[in-house]
C-alpha cells in the first residue's frame, strides 16, 4: 500500500460491528457481555480499552465503540422482565469456571455488578437494575436449594 494513499475514514459504527461479532458474539448472554464491556473500562479514567479494536480502528474510535456497546446492552438488560433476568443470572453463573454457589454468594456480598453500570446512566435506571440483579439472584439460589436437597436425599 502506498503510503500516498489516504487513509479510509472508520466510522463508529463499524467498529461496534466488529466488537460484536469478534468479541461479543462469543459470550453467552447479555450479562456475560455487560461484565465483559465494563472490564474495558478504566475505573479511576472511565475510559474504555480493548488492544485488539484499538489495533484495527483509532483508539478513539475503538473507545466510542466500546462505549456504545456497553450503554445499549445495559439499557437492554435494564428493559428485560423478571423472568428473563433470572434466566441470564443463570446462564452467567452456568458459564463460569468457577463454582455456581461461589459466584451467588459473591455476588450476593460484593455486588460486583454495579461496577457494571455504564457512566452518567439515569441514577433511577441504575437502583432498578441493581435492585433487579439483587432479586434474581435471590431467585436463582432459592431455585437452587430444592435441587441441592434433592440430590442429598438421594
Amino acid at each position: 500500500m502506498s503510503m500516498d494513499v489516504p487513509e479510509r475514514a472508520v466510522t463508529v459504527e463499524e467498529a461496534y460491528d466488529d466488537l460484536l461479532h469478534r468479541s461479543l458474539s462469543r459470550l453467552n448472554g447479555d450479562l456475560a457481555c455487560l461484565i465483559y464491556l465494563a472490564s474495558t473500562r478504566d475505573y479511576n479514567t472511565g475510559n474504555y480499552r480493548h488492544d485488539g479494536l484499538a489495533a484495527r480502528f483509532h483508539l478513539d474510535i475503538a473507545c466510542q465503540a466500546l462505549e456504545l456497546a456497553h450503554r445499549e446492552i445495559f439499557y437492554r438488560i435494564a428493559a428485560y422482565p423478571l423472568e428473563q433476568l433470572v434466566g441470564e443470572v443463570e446462564l452467567y453463573v452456568n458459564a463460569s469456571q468457577q463454582g455456581r454457589e461461589e459466584i451467588l454468594q459473591v455476588w450476593q456480598k460484593l455486588e460486583p455488578y454495579r461496577v457494571a453500570l455504564p457512566v452518567n446512566v439515569n441514577v433511577a435506571l441504575a437502583q432498578l437494575f441493581v435492585s433487579n440483579i439483587k432479586l434474581a439472584l435471590a431467585i436463582v439460589q432459592r431455585r437452587q436449594k430444592p435441587k441441592a436437597m434433592g440430590a442429598s436425599a438421594s
